[in-house]
């Protein structure tokens, strides 16, 4: 939307019948980024204009090579495959910087969109993310019961199929390793690792 202080500095212009020309800024350019997986590779474009703070934050752990051999450890057919925190054994890598819920930013969580994990705490998402493989509208903040919702970032672009293969893994509960006694429901029965990700240009 046209602000009103745009309006008032067009109208002299406008008024004056000067050849003064509006120069349109060209939109700026995607970022797209391969996730590789030994179920095979996906390609998710980022968008950098509606959830800032998360793209950046996601591109700060992919460069620094934080996904590097985690696993998709979260798996509910139907619902999301959930990765980007934990090892094949189960460990927990530290992912200290947190980022802002952009949940507000008007992208849905429908089906291959990408959108960041948290816990109740409404910001504190750090590495952990998810690719919805259902259109999980009470994700989204207009529905969420805290009122924040679930920020989306991106979608899921190409190997769409990957994303249904991981999806309907077979899955198994784990031992928690950070609460004695407390099991971690949902975990693929056989690792599936994110042998990395990174920046990829988009043919």
């Amino acid at each position: 939307m046209v602000s009103r202080l745009a309006l008032m500095m067009a109208l002299p212009a406008l008024v004056l019948g000067t050849s003064t020309a509006v120069r349109a800024q060209a939109p700026a350019k995607a970022t797209y980024v391969k996730v590789d997986t030994t179920e095979g590779a996906f390609v998710i474009e980022l968008d950098a204009a509606k959830a800032p703070k998360t793209v950046d934050n996601f591109l700060k752990y992919v460069k620094e090579d934080h996904y590097t051999n985690t696993i998709f450890h979260r798996v509910i057919d139907g619902f999301m495959i959930q990765g980007g925190g934990f090892t094949a054994d189960m460990q927990e890598k530290e992912a200290p910087r947190l980022v802002r819920n952009e949940g507000g930013n008007g992208l849905k969580n429908l089906t291959y969109t990408v959108a960041m994990a948290r816990t109740s705490a409404p910001h504190s998402a750090s590495s952990q993310f998810f690719v919805n493989t259902a259109n999980n509208d009470f994700l989204n903040r207009e529905n969420s019961q805290d009122g924040f919702g679930y920020a989306v970032f991106g979608r899921v672009v190409e190997g769409k199929e990957v994303v249904d293969r991981i999806g309907k893994a077979p899955t198994q509960a784990k031992p928690n390793p950070k609460v004695t006694g407390m099991l971690m429901q949902d975990v693929p029965t056989t690792p599936i690792v994110i042998k990395s990700i990174e920046v990829v240009e988009k043919k």
